[in-house]
């Protein structure tokens, strides 16, 4: 009796077993008939929406089940409202990934307490687009030409989203380490909405993407490039631009920039919620860097003048983790200067 029953036992279990679907239909059982949704925490037009809708448009092809992916833009709070949907109201379960400002990941850093801030090192990391080079640069009608010419104003007028963007920290280095009188107005939903305000003359320059910058400003010499943020000067800007860690007068002050300046190595990066399902995230990872390497998807940058230099999702979780090692005293330093 007990053989017999230890069979039929075990004909159930490999009926089920058969029965079950592998690995690889999970996957597709599981996306197809969905829709990914890229939460972008900037306004339509920038740079960052820019890349998210050009992912957009082949992302689902390299999911299993091929899923509809939509862009759905929530800005606030230099992209924390898109990154606080994760913890919210948004699946958990790999159909939501958000793009979001990888300045907060240094401005995190400056938190008062830990349970004020935000741990980007917790949030499952799909990948980034690019290694990011950071400028700030003025409007050729305000006749500051280069980083002489804005020391010696009396004020340098300059925008960004809030605090907790890429720009804010651009700008506090600006002010704090170097002294500069830099006077930071807040409050623009985007990047497009700060260009518009420099061509108005509402602002007098600004801190950005060197991907970001249109093409048309560069070659009508519509602003002029005061500093960079990155050792690395891309082939395509000019050799006058010094890099701010140059500008340095001591080691310390060269170690706190590089520290300030990290997050920069995540330029447009995209992330999940932490509960996701570790199959789930590799199938984005995947599909992402898929997608990257796709020569329709490179074709259609090219043509928008997005350049490419892409982060693996492993390779992002370093360098967050890095970051977020910094010794105590130099997030001390780091709070001094973003505070």
């Amino acid at each position: 009796m007990k053989l017999r029953s230890a069979a039929r036992t075990l004909t159930v279990l490999l009926l089920f077993a058969l029965a079950s679907p592998s690995r690889g239909e999970d996957g597709e059982l599981f996306y197809k008939g969905k829709t990914i949704t890229i939460v972008v925490g900037y306004s339509p037009g920038g740079g960052y929406d820019q890349y998210a809708r050009t992912l957009q448009r082949y992302f689902g092809r390299y999911l299993p089940g091929n899923p509809s992916v939509v862009v759905q833009n929530l800005p606030g709070a230099a992209s924390m409202l898109a990154v606080r949907h994760l913890d919210s109201d948004a699946p958990k379960d790999g159909t939501v990934v958000t793009m979001f400002d990888p300045g907060l990941i240094t401005t995190s850093l400056a938190a008062p307490s830990p349970s004020s801030a935000v741990n980007l090192s917790q949030y499952a990391w799909i990948g980034a687009m690019l290694r990011d080079i950071r400028v700030c640069y003025a409007g050729a009608a305000t006749g500051i030409r280069n980083w002489d010419d804005m020391m010696k104003r009396k004020e340098f007028l300059i925008g960004s989203t809030a605090k907790g963007s890429a720009a804010y920290v651009n700008a506090a280095i600006l002010e704090k380490v170097f002294h500069a009188p830099v006077r930071l107005v807040t409050g623009y939903p985007g990047s497009n909405e700060q260009r518009l305000a420099i061509e108005n003359g509402e602002l007098e320059g600004n801190c950005a993407s060197w991907s970001a910058l249109p093409p048309d400003w560069l070659s009508g010499s519509k602003i002029n490039l005061l500093a960079r943020f990155s050792p690395v000067r891309p082939p395509d800007m000019p050799e006058n631009v010094p890099y701010v860690g140059d500008l340095a007068t001591s080691q310390s002050q060269k170690d706190l920039l590089t520290i300030l300046n990290a997050s920069s190595e995540l330029g447009r990066p995209f992330i999940t919620a932490r509960q996701v399902p570790a199959a789930q995230v590799n199938m984005l990872r995947s599909a992402f860097q898929a997608v990257l390497a796709d020569p329709g998807f490179i074709e259609d940058t090219k043509k928008q003048s997005l350049p490419l230099s892409p982060v693996s999702g492993e390779e992002a979780e370093k360098i967050v983790g890095t970051i977020y090692a910094a010794p105590p005293e130099l997030v001390e330093e780091v709070k001094g200067v973003l505070d």
